[in-house]
């Protein structure tokens, strides 16, 4: 995702509280506004593809099941986002529906996807690093965790920062991470925590879209915790990766929903 030019933009929401100050009771509204979008290039350059001792270890050998579903998986990553195809279309309009049921949307090119998060009026063009799969991912949220999709959305909970990082381009930030975190592109797992994720996949063929729930949540959480602005997203995203790798390796963890940061989701 390194390829965007320093020359487009991201999309801030700075938050504009009609009241006393930061933490106090009072009616919020957002402004939405431009700027570079290094920051998100550099913070993926980071904290999705360094390399750590870890990464040297010999590869996992995997059941037939586990390979079966790794390449079911992997076939998903290898499909990038292409407006000409219908079924792509549809689900970018379902995603405007899902977030905005109320607003009408004057077309898949329109300055009205910035209020979602998107760099520009193409969200096609947010797509590059994380491929059609992080549009499903964004799907999968709202169908199955609407409340929590919703509050992440439109930033409803916690004491915000003035300027709040871009739900939609946050999004594919966290597909992207999770693809490296659990090292998904490799023919066999080279990391405990990737062998250990395949274990859930075996079972749960949504145990990726569900992993990206929980981390999307969990990214939120220690937005808050961390009291960040937008320039801190490298760290924030830092911080999410060690916890969901920390929880992913707890011993006798049988499915996904005991990882503690799952508790964070309100459906």
């Amino acid at each position: 995702m390194d390829d965007r030019g320093g020359g487009e933009s991201f999309v801030a929401v700075r938050r504009m509280s009609h009241g006393l100050g930061r933490g106090s009771s009072c009616h919020s509204t957002s402004e939405v506004v431009t700027g570079s979008a290094a920051w998100l290039g550099r913070g993926l350059s980071c904290v999705c593809v360094q390399r750590r001792d870890s990464d040297a270890r010999p590869s996992f050998d995997l059941t037939p099941g586990q390979e079966e579903c790794l390449e079911r998986l992997q076939n998903r990553l290898d499909v990038a986002y292409d407006g000409s195809i219908p079924e792509h279309q549809e689900a970018l309009w379902s995603l405007w529906h899902a977030a905005f049921p109320e607003k009408k949307l004057h077309g898949l090119i329109s300055d009205q996807w910035k209020e979602m998060g998107w760099q520009g009026k193409d969200p096609s063009t947010d797509f590059r690093g994380g491929g059609f799969i992080s549009l499903e991912n964004l799907l999968y949220f709202e169908r199955n965790f609407s409340k929590s999709f919703q509050d992440l959305l439109r930033k409803q909970e916690g004491d915000r920062a003035m300027w709040e990082y871009p739900f939609a381009v946050a999004g594919v930030n966290i597909t992207f991470m999770l693809i490296q975190m659990l090292d998904l592109e490799a023919v066999k797992p080279r990391t405990l925590v990737g062998a250990t994720f395949l274990n859930f996949l075996a079972e749960n063929e949504s145990a990726f879209d569900l992993l990206y729930c929980i981390a999307f949540k969990l990214m939120d959480h220690q937005w808050l915790t961390m009291r960040a602005s937008y320039m801190d997203f490298n760290a924030v995203m830092k911080a999410t990766r060690r916890q969901l790798e920390s929880e992913l390796l707890q011993e006798e963890l049988r499915c996904l929903e005991e990882l503690p940061s799952y508790r964070l989701l309100i459906q």
